[in-house]
């Protein structure tokens, strides 16, 4: 018997319906419906609540292949989970760019590091645009560590996408200006990303 089978006939022995079952494992009417019909497992801390419940082992739930195959899937997408997290941070991390002196200031011949709001010879367009590129990668770091909290997958694959072509177009626009500090710390964050997006595929 599958596992959706046993846990109907469960269900039924207790003359539950599948939102009273819910309910007592604090999950959705949805999940108990996907289990039950065979189209999902539940989680591994899913599994012990319903073992609780039901008083019966998870052994007699599920087989040890198929406990082994949803263990490797509960890694898999902590993994996932942990990577998107890092991708989002490496995004907001783009802060620094703004508040480290990393920009060449000219005076009386001298040149000393300033920040990024100290950077007056720059010239008017081109800090413009160091801060809209700057700012963009901040938001796209948070809304890609929003959608990484609340799983979900499809946006934040986008997300990723626009991440990396926004800091390669960063990397260039600054490498344009010849900011040496500024591609070697941005490029470093790219080097970062690929790595983490490397490690999810």
């Amino acid at each position: 018997m599958e596992f959706g089978e046993k846990l109907q006939e469960l269900r039924k022995n207790k003359d539950m319906t599948q939102e009273e079952l819910a309910e007592a494992l604090y999950v959705s009417r949805t999940a108990i419906s996907k289990w039950e019909s065979g189209r999902g497992y539940p989680s591994i801390d899913s599994l012990k609540e319903i073992s609780r419940f039901f008083s019966v082992s998870i052994d007699e739930l599920l087989s040890a292949e198929k406990m082994v195959s949803i263990a490797e899937k509960e890694n898999r997408d902590n993994i996932r989970y942990i990577c998107d997290m890092l991708l989002g941070i490496i995004d907001v991390l783009a802060m620094i760019m703004i508040v480290l002196p990393i920009y060449p200031n000219r005076i009386d011949g001298v040149y000393y590091a300033v920040s990024l709001p100290d950077y007056v010879q720059a010239g008017r367009l081109k800090c413009m645009l160091y801060w809209a590129v700057f700012i963009l990668l901040v938001i796209i770091g948070a809304v890609k560590i929003l959608l990484t909290r609340l799983r979900q997958e499809r946006g934040s694959r986008i997300i990723t996408a626009i991440s990396v072509i926004v800091g390669i177009t960063a990397v260039l626009l600054l490498a344009m200006g010849r900011e040496a500090y500024g591609v070697s710390m941005l490029f470093l964050m790219i080097v970062a990303k690929g790595i983490v997006i490397y490690k999810i595929r």
